[in-house]
């Protein structure tokens, strides 16, 4: 049997016959750039997204930027941003000339530690980046008081965690203002690039708005330097036909790590992500961790079943950052993660009999050794 990591058909099927119709009304509307598609998903997914306001942008890490510079963010100040995150959460910190500060994530969930940041604040840092990594959420209860305490801004990176609730509320709603990302693979993803940013505050919807489209509200007059970073309307036109499939295929995706857990607790040699009482993970990804990682990734390649690794080297260590000083050793609980994560294909559409193949040669790979 062969299992890719990662399927569209199940999801593809069900959207096609819209996917074709609306790229022909978008073809004859004649309304290409900012149009009624871009209005009506920033209006749909504020909606999804239980917020005031959606402001559709290129991509994911466009959205980051502006956040950013929307709270603020003036160079030379610090971000707390995870230690464990797909480096984008950094470059938009680096961006707007910032200072990316990583905290260590808990081992356990993978996400950012919340007790760990206060012995990381300094009178610079002025903003919390939480990141919901692989669909998880974090403690936002505890990152809320924190950023209350110290009168920091709160930005979420929301890119991984669509529909995911911390304590019964959605990810990407409790910040000032948040970022998410529509990447293809995401759990709502576009056709392309795309990305979008929430919040509940005028201003910044305001100031957002500005910022994505080269600080002109009336076009050749420009109230800030801003860039240009839309939502591409053909990808809104999209987005809009996948939108209220979300909630369905979240399910689905509890469904599909729920019989991993199943099959796979008995497990011994392997770690299974641990979900904290006030979570509602979406499962944008599954990820195990075994110091048998690389062995595993080969054996099941060879017998055609997918899998990945998020992610094999941490910012710290990547060659962008090497003027921050951090040498191999300086956040070894991240460090721990990149050697032994693997993700295992999910997808909607996946079948249980095809979770049992997966999980079943696991097993005959632990047992062999």
């Amino acid at each position: 049997m062969h299992v890719p990591f990662l399927s569209f058909t199940y999801q593809n099927t069900q959207i096609r016959s819209a996917i074709q119709e609306k790229s022909l009304r978008f073809l004859d509307s004649e309304k290409y750039v900012l149009g009624p598609e871009v209005t009506a998903f920033e209006k749909n997914y504020a909606a999804f997204n239980q917020t005031q306001y959606c402001i559709g942008v290129g991509n994911g890490l466009d959205a980051l930027i502006i956040c950013l510079e929307t709270a603020g963010i003036k160079p030379g100040e610090e971000v707390i941003v995870p230690a464990n995150t797909y480096i984008a959460s950094w470059l938009a910190v680096s961006q707007v000339g910032a200072v990316p500060v990583p905290i260590e994530p808990e081992e356990t969930t993978y996400n950012l530690d919340p007790t760990k940041i206060e012995a990381a604040l300094t009178p610079k840092t002025k903003a919390i980046m939480p990141v919901h990594l692989y669909g998880q959420p974090c403690n936002m209860t505890a990152l809320q008081a924190i950023a209350d305490k110290h009168s920091l801004f709160i930005i979420e990176d929301n890119a991984q965690a669509h529909g995911a609730r911390w304590a019964g509320q959605l990810t990407g709603s409790f910040g000032h203002i948040n970022a998410t990302s529509f990447y293809p693979t995401k759990n709502l993803g576009a056709l392309g690039d795309g990305g979008a940013i929430t919040t509940n505050h005028p201003d910044f919807n305001y100031q957002a708005r500005l910022r994505r489209n080269y600080g002109s509200e009336i076009k050749n007059y420009n109230a800030l330097i801003g860039r240009n970073s839309r939502l591409d309307e053909l990808q809104a036109a999209y987005l809009n036909v996948k939108l209220p499939y979300v909630p369905t295929w979240n399910a689905a995706r509890r469904q599909i790590a729920a019989y991993y857990f199943s099959y796979l607790n008995q497990v011994t040699k392997i770690t299974l992500p641990a979900v904290l009482s006030a979570a509602e993970p979406v499962y944008h990804l599954f990820v195990i961790r075994t110091n048998h990682r690389d062995a595993l990734q080969q054996y099941l390649r060879t017998h055609q079943i997918e899998t990945a690794i998020h992610y094999p080297l941490p910012p710290h260590l990547q060659a962008a950052y090497q003027h921050l000083g951090y040498r191999k050793g300086a956040f070894p609980i991240t460090e721990k993660l990149a050697q032994t994560c693997l993700s295992l294909p999910i997808w909607p559409g996946m079948t249980e009999e095809t979770v049992q193949y997966v999980c079943g040669k696991i097993k005959d790979f632990f047992t062999k050794r």
